[in-house]
């Protein structure tokens, strides 16, 4: 190989940065409004359930070719197992969530808490250092979900801050965000082991078989097949834009750095809110999307940070 091909293919990377922002702002469009979708089911867990069972139908032939091109060493099926775990945590947390509360209060709150997390359980599991601009980061989140929890009552809101996890569909969204940390921790040292979309299509296969169990016995076999019936359409988008936008977000990885990409991808916070303020009609939406883009900016001095 010639000498200078490294230095060369850096510079070719970072010349396609555009076209791996326009990946992931994809992505951030794809993520956003399968949420919806799950949003505006009748029963959103049997819907996330279906909505798994289409992308491991879906992506049979791809994850039997992957399976077979790149074997799975015994450590490798721990981060599975894991990661199926956790996923199934996410799946019914985020479904209770939207039952109860709406996509302009769950949607940011469960992208923002999960990343804010990640540098806190870095310093007190690794004990690793946090510069300033994380820092700051974090607490604009918090300042963030504190204004898209806001409700119109200021006095109370500022002299007992704690009810905000009064608020059914915010509660939810905050233990959604703790899973997300724990599954990205995971989610990071797993796709080092194994092929990235082999990891996705086992996580999306084990999430359905391990759930099913819960959803039969909560909702019963009748209900699980009513919401096919009623709801296949959007099932079926769904479930295709769960799986691309995760596609993109890989392959905009593979084209430029990290750094570049990972703070593009939180514009889909704003986008989910935008969704469900103009599509769903919820109030406060100028509290809303002032709060969503102060999240924004958190994730993104939380991902600038060196």
């Amino acid at each position: 190989m010639h000498p200078r091909f490294p230095a060369r293919l850096d510079a070719i990377l970072t010349r396609m940065t555009p076209l791996s922002l326009g990946l992931v702002l994809l992505s951030a469009l794809a993520h956003s409004t399968w949420n919806l979708l799950l949003k505006r089911s009748s029963e959103p867990e049997i819907f996330v359930w279906w909505l798994l069972v289409v992308e491991a139908v879906l992506m049979l032939p791809l994850g039997v070719v992957l399976f077979w091109l790149f074997p799975i060493a015994p450590v490798g099926w721990l981060f599975v197992l894991a990661t199926v775990i956790l996923h199934v945590l996410y799946f019914i947390l985020l479904g209770r969530g939207y039952a109860q509360g709406d996509l302009s209060v769950v949607y940011p709150i469960a992208r923002g808490f999960g990343p804010m997390l990640v540098p806190i359980l870095a310093v007190l599991l690794l004990r690793e250092t946090v510069a300033l601009p994380a820092i700051l980061g974090i607490a604009a989140i918090v300042v963030g979900i504190y204004i898209i929890s806001w409700t119109g009552e200021l006095q109370r809101f500022l002299l007992r801050p704690w009810n905000i996890m009064r608020n059914t569909g915010a509660r939810y969204a905050v233990l959604t965000g703790l899973t997300i940390a724990m599954y990205a921790i995971i989610d990071k040292r797993g796709v080092s082991h194994i092929q990235p979309f082999l990891y996705l299509y086992l996580m999306s296969l084990g999430s359905a078989v391990l759930l099913f169990p819960y959803i039969r016995r909560k909702w019963g076999i009748q209900a699980m097949g009513l919401t096919w019936r009623s709801s296949r359409t959007s099932i079926v988008l769904a479930g295709l834009l769960a799986f691309l936008a995760y596609g993109l977000v890989l392959t905009a990885f593979s084209l430029s750095r990290v750094s570049y990409v990972a703070p593009a991808r939180e514009v889909g916070i704003v986008v989910g809110v935008l969704m469900g303020v103009l599509i769903l009609k919820e109030p406060f939406g100028r509290v809303r999307l002032a709060g969503s883009s102060v999240i924004v900016l958190g994730l993104i001095l939380i991902a600038v940070s060196p």
